[in-house]
């Protein structure tokens, strides 16, 4: 089961996320019909989302997205609080996107999306959204949320993420973010960062077997972890067919009625989910009347 953990290390100096999504990723590539290398990107991009949404409480939701001059141009992908879970939604205009693999044998997530920019908007239950925009560093989404956190945030951090797929499918996938808090020491640092240039690669890790804990305690085992939290993770979409009708009333009343004399179903297609909502000519003329 995909889940995410929160934990604390080095006495409260540091703050530890990690999860495994391999679900994750596989169902929205199933979704999407991506190819391999827009497996990867759009997954690395959604555990990211996953990572930064662990503390998400009400109607509060962090959305990535990336839009960058390589062959993929856009990726998006959003977390938010469902039910007991945390729910990811991803989306990319271009899942048919797949390079030849890069120089060390991995995935050219870097090729696919190209120079660009990732802009983080954070949705608060009050109060206006909070927006941070930062050149991508190089394309590979995982230094790029570190670059995120340490120019927009002033968090000095360190990310991991990881999605090993294939023709048939996602093998495994998962990601970790470690923040330093303000008055981390020094040697707590340096600990630190040894352990991030010895961590093995995480979705070896979750291939092997471990859970968002071990992960955790891959990179921060020298360090006391704390658990404090864990809850799932899932696929999850906030589209629904009052949004999707609350959009074809803002075609205004004109636009309806030649929609209506037309007589043909309107088929609107999530970008996210791929969920399927047809309105008939009777209920777009009803929705053309006033409230």
């Amino acid at each position: 089961m995909d889940q995410l953990v929160t934990t604390t290390a080095a006495g409260g100096s540091i703050r530890v996320r990690a999860a495994v999504t391999t679900s994750l990723v596989a169902e929205a590539r199933e979704r999407h019909d991506c190819a391999p290398t827009a497996t990867a990107a759009l997954g690395r991009l959604m555990t990211a989302a996953a990572l930064m949404g662990g503390a998400l409480k009400g109607q509060q939701r962090v959305a990535l997205q990336i839009a960058g001059a390589g062959p993929m141009r856009n990726l998006v992908a959003e977390a938010f609080p469902s039910d007991d879970a945390i729910g990811v939604r991803g989306m990319t205009p271009h899942p048919e996107i797949d390079l030849p693999l890069n120089g060390k044998g991995k995935f050219d997530v870097g090729g696919a999306v190209g120079r660009g920019v990732l802009q983080v908007t954070r949705s608060h239950e009050s109060g206006q959204p909070y927006t941070g925009i930062v050149d991508l560093v190089s394309g590979e989404i995982g230094e790029d949320i570190a670059s995120y956190f340490a120019n927009s945030e002033q968090t000095p951090s360190i990310v991991a993420l990881g999605v090993l797929a294939g023709p048939r499918g996602v093998i495994a996938a998962g990601g970790v973010i470690a923040e330093l808090l303000p008055g981390a020491p020094a040697q707590t640092i340096d600990v630190l960062e040894r352990s991030a240039a010895a961590l093995p690669p995480v979705t070896g890790l979750v291939r092997d077997g471990a859970d968002a804990w071990a992960i955790a305690q891959a990179l921060v085992g020298e360090l006391a972890p704390k658990r404090l939290r864990a809850v799932p993770v899932r696929f999850a979409c906030r589209c629904s067919r009052q949004k999707v009708e609350a959009a074809m009333r803002g075609l205004g009343a004109a636009s309806l009625a030649e929609i209506v004399r037309e007589g043909d179903s309107q088929r609107v297609t999530c970008d996210y989910c791929k969920r399927l909502y047809v309105l008939t000519p009777q209920e777009i003329e009803a929705l053309a009347q006033p409230a």
